[in-house]
C-alpha cells in the first residue's frame, strides 16, 4: 500500500467534502481527516479577548494539523483525504510545506470554479450570497490564483465523479468501480451534506 495525504482545496461550494468521501468510498484504505474539528475545538475554549475571526490564525490551529497529519501518515498505511479550505500561502507552507519537506508525499488540489457557480452550488444547500460561505468566494479566488495552490481543477463542468476520477488519474491510484445506482448515491450525498452542515458566526 503507498502512504500519502491528498489535500482537496477550494472555496466554499466548490465540492471540497463531496469529493474526499467519494473518493473515500472508493479507495480502499482511505481515511478523511478534518482539521476543521481541530479549529470547532479551539474556538470553542478561546476566551472572546484572545478569540480570533478565522480558526486558521491560530497558530496552535496549524501546528496541530501538521503534527495530526504527520502523525497519520506515519502510522496509517492508505490514503489521508483532507478536505479543507487553505488559502494563505504561509498557511499553507506551514502545513503542506513542512509536510512535504518530512518526505511525506502530499498532493494538492484545489477545485476551481466561477463565483456565479459557487453561489449557485451554495443556494443548493441554503445559503443565499449573503452568509459566510457565500461572503468568503472572492477572498478564495483570489487567493487560490497563487502558484504554490496547483494543481488546480476547473470544476465548473465536471461532475463529483468526473472530478474524483481525475484526481486518482493524476496521483495514479486506482479507483474501486462504483456500483451504486443513482438513488443510492443520492442518498449517500445528501447524508454526507447533512453530515457537514456548517454553522458560522
Amino acid at each position: 500500500m503507498t502512504r500519502m495525504i491528498i489535500w482537496i482545496n477550494g472555496a466554499f461550494g466548490s465540492g471540497k467534502t463531496q469529493t474526499a468521501h467519494e473518493l473515500h468510498r472508493r479507495i480502499p484504505h482511505s481515511y478523511v481527516f478534518d482539521p476543521e474539528q481541530a479549529g470547532f475545538y479551539i474556538r470553542k475554549n478561546v476566551p472572546k479577548e484572545a478569540a480570533k475571526a478565522d480558526f486558521q490564525d491560530y497558530p496552535m490551529w496549524r501546528e496541530s494539523t501538521y503534527s495530526m497529519l504527520a502523525y497519520l501518515a506515519d502510522e496509517v498505511d492508505g490514503t489521508i483525504l483532507v478536505p479543507m479550505t487553505v488559502v494563505n500561502p504561509q498557511y499553507f507552507q506551514e502545513i503542506i510545506g513542512r509536510l512535504r519537506m518530512d518526505g511525506v508525499t502530499v498532493h494538492h488540489f484545489a477545485l476551481c470554479a466561477s463565483k456565479e457557480t459557487l453561489l449557485q452550488r451554495l443556494r443548493t444547500r441554503g445559503e443565499g450570497k449573503r452568509s459566510w460561505p457565500a461572503q468568503q468566494i472572492d477572498r478564495c479566488i483570489e487567493g487560490l490564483a497563487h502558484d504554490c495552490f496547483r494543481d488546480h481543477l476547473e470544476t465548473d463542468q465536471m461532475t463529483i465523479e468526473e472530478v474524483v476520477e481525475k484526481i486518482a488519474a493524476m496521483v495514479n491510484i486506482p479507483l474501486q468501480p462504483d456500483r451504486r445506482g443513482k438513488l443510492r448515491k443520492l442518498l449517500d450525498r445528501y447524508g454526507t451534506q447533512l453530515r457537514h452542515i456548517r454553522f458560522f458566526g
